[in-house]
């Protein structure tokens, strides 16, 4: 399984962006650099390496494009990095001017392995203020299904190329110039909708102030709209500044997000890689059917592209994963993106209660207090929505439903919490119902033995929703839900009962790691008292347990995460199996990526020290285990779920919404998965 830990064995390719230095009108200096930084990359396992707009002969160089030395020298520069080809592992795609049945082309040749895979030619030429191209090319527009001699070579030329790797490293890519993205419609849309999962950007690219803003701006909606990687290089140092000055900018961007750059104004030579996650743009242009009905609409009518094949294998060694992954995918490690979600979360939240409780027309919400996190941040939502359709707080009737295992802490910051947010509180006590019914069944624990199995656990579980929904009844109130997205996952809920039934759920799409935030966000706000504000803090404190098992030898409670799984792990699994889908190896490597070493990547504010752990590849294999086998035999209890408000674009479990399944499905072909793909240490 050494191929595990290569990212080219998990839907990812690794491309670079360069920026070689200039010489003007020097194609022999251009050669030199671009095959130095062709090295360099290909000793870095880039698949595909990508340089500036008319590189091999330098942009800026007005009339001397009409010269036939320097086109005759930008021929021979072709066909030497056409040889050294041979023995680099990427595809090379550099800029250059071309003749062709006596006209001058601004192009993109594309090369592999000792062979030019076609040229493709720039279709809009800019004529404005400082530009003035027209004067040398002719279009690319409507240059489709022709040849191209290059270098002694005839080969595909036009706007109509698409490059797929048919190898074991499989992707398909289109290449577009400069001006060509400034347009309303550039090239690469149409290519994209042809199944181009990569978008190369040859760009010369002058530099004026906020112009860089600019282009980020295009490139990221570009690759948003298109649903692809797109990667953007322009020219650099040594470029002619007669009239222009030029920084060397150098990005790549995937489905709109930025995963690097180039310094600008560079000294000397650079590039940027990024390792694209293929998995993701496919699944999400899978999911995406309006993608597909625009596709068929706008491809109706055109010229077919011409598919250019190739071929890729993966590097015969470990290729580590160079990328930024969260750990907490539904948790940002960037303070100010925190915030900004916590602020959403919250106010869905708060929005989603109110409304439902304006259209029942019911004054009293009834909600049970534990003095977890779940009930907490529920009991804070409720008060707020009270607040916002103007009515008194003291509608919210909290109750603390004490059974055999609750502890005096839990009980004691639930009580504290009724209290300081001026909501209505009262308490029933749980046993002596629950030991009539234990009695009844003839429970052991009926007759006063030990017995502390999962009857003996969701009798309390039920007996409390029961309460609340008779209460609700007496009340003319709505049971409002604490349960949350995690338990949902894992089947940690109680069919029926418990943290599945409510008449509303505001926790049913935040996750565990989630909410711990969303409880900070409330207690930093200065919306709550400075009391009210401590008390969280106690809460936040507090081990994540059920309290259903009287503690154990030496007062061990009874630790909801020694049995299904460290909430860090299990929600960063559920985020990419519900969200994108991914195989359960992916999934694994990238948990492995995130999670193996503690020091890498950022952490969210405030994180407890319990989650500041790191998590070696036999946890994640074991806990992802525990994982399937739980998510699966749950849906049935997923299907039936109550209505609450999505909260992430990380998905829900809504059985109307995000995830729609069959409650008899089995976990066995991921588990297999698993098991062949993902070592066991």
């Amino acid at each position: 399984m050494k191929q595990f830990f290569s990212l080219y064995s998990h839907d990812f390719v690794r491309i670079a962006s360069c920026v070689p230095p200039a010489q003007v009108a020097d194609p022999e200096f251009a050669t030199q650099e671009t095959l130095r930084l062709a090295s360099k990359g290909a000793d870095d396992d880039c698949a595909i390496m990508l340089f500036p707009e008319l590189g091999i002969s330098s942009y800026a160089i007005d009339d001397l494009f009409f010269q036939d030395p320097l086109l005759d020298a930008v021929e021979a520069g072709l066909r030497s990095i056409i040889e050294a080809s041979r023995d680099l592992y990427p595809v090379l795609v550099v800029g250059a001017p071309l003749r062709h049945e006596g006209a001058l082309f601004n192009t993109a040749v594309v090369i592999h392995r000792g062979a030019v895979l076609g040229v493709v030619p720039k279709s809009y030429l800019p004529n404005y203020r400082e530009f003035y191209e027209r004067r040398y090319f002719s279009p690319g527009t409507g240059v489709t299904g022709r040849m191209i001699d290059v270098a002694g070579l005839t080969v595909p030329f036009g706007t109509d190329l698409l490059f797929r790797s048919k190898g074991e490293v499989s992707f398909t890519f289109a290449v577009e110039i400069c001006e060509d993205v400034w347009v309303p419609v550039p090239p690469s849309t149409r290519a994209a909708m042809a199944g181009a999962e990569i978008l190369l950007n040859l760009s010369a690219s002058n530099i004026t102030i906020g112009k860089a803003d600019t282009r980020r701006l295009l490139c990221a909606s570009h690759s948003a709209r298109t649903v692809s990687a797109y990667a953007y290089s322009a020219a650099g140092p040594g470029e002619s500044t007669t009239d222009l000055a030029w920084d060397g900018h150098a990005a790549i961007f995937e489905y709109g997000d930025l995963l690097g750059e180039t310094p600008r104004f560079p000294d000397g030579g650079t590039f940027v890689t990024a390792d694209i996650d293929l998995g993701r743009l496919r699944q999400e242009r899978m999911r995406l059917n309006s993608f597909g009905d625009c596709t068929r609409q706008e491809l109706d009518g055109h010229p077919p592209f011409r598919m250019i094949g190739f071929s890729i294998a993966k590097p015969d060694k470990p290729v580590p994963l160079r990328r930024t992954v969260e750990r907490f995918p539904y948790v940002p490690a960037n303070p100010a993106r925190l915030r900004e979600d916590c602020y959403e979360a919250y106010n869905i939240q708060v929005q989603g209660l109110a409304k439902r409780l304006s259209a029942t027309g019911l004054k009293h919400a009834v909600i049970g207090v534990s003095g977890g996190l779940d009930s907490t941040q529920a009991l804070i939502v409720t008060t707020r929505a009270m607040d916002l359709i103007g009515l008194d707080r003291k509608n919210v009737l909290a109750y603390t439903l004490p059974g055999f295992a609750t502890s005096d802490n839990t009980k004691a910051n639930a009580w504290a919490l009724i209290n300081a947010l001026g909501v209505t509180g009262a308490e029933i006590d749980i046993r002596p119902s629950a030991r009539q019914m234990l009695a009844d069944l003839g429970h052991p624990f009926g007759r006063g033995e030990p017995v502390y199995d999962v009857t003996f656990e969701n009798v309390q579980a039920g007996l409390r929703t029961d309460y609340l929904f008779r209460l609700a009844n007496q009340n003319g109130g709505l049971v409002v839900g604490t349960g949350d997205l995690s338990e949902l996952a894992l089947g940690w809920c109680t069919y029926g009962v418990g943290d599945h039934m409510s008449h509303y759920n505001v926790n049913a799409s935040v996750s565990k790691t989630l909410i711990q935030h969303l409880i900070r966000f409330v207690a930093g706000s200065g919306d709550v008292s400075e009391e009210t504000a401590r008390i969280l803090s106690d809460i936040l404190a507090t081990e994540i347990s059920p309290e259903l098992v009287p503690p154990g030898e030496g007062g061990a409670l009874q630790s909801t995460q020694d049995i299904v799984g460290p909430y860090p792990l299990q929600d960063f699994t559920l985020y990419y199996l519900n969200r994108y889908g991914f195989r359960p190896s992916k999934i694994a490597f990238l948990a492995h990526h995130a999670w193996s070493e503690v020091e890498r990547g950022a952490w969210p504010v405030d994180l407890p020290d319990a989650d500041r752990r790191a998590y070696s590849l036999a946890d994640i294999r074991h806990w992802m285990e525990v994982f399937l086998k739980r998510f699966f035999s749950s849906q049935f209890k997923r299907s039936t779920l109550p209505n609450g408000p999505k909260i992430s674009s990380g998905g829900s479990l809504s059985p109307r919404g995000d995830w729609r399944a069959p409650s008899d499905s089995s976990a066995k072909v991921w588990l297999k998965e698993l098991a062949e793909n993902v070592p066991e240490a």
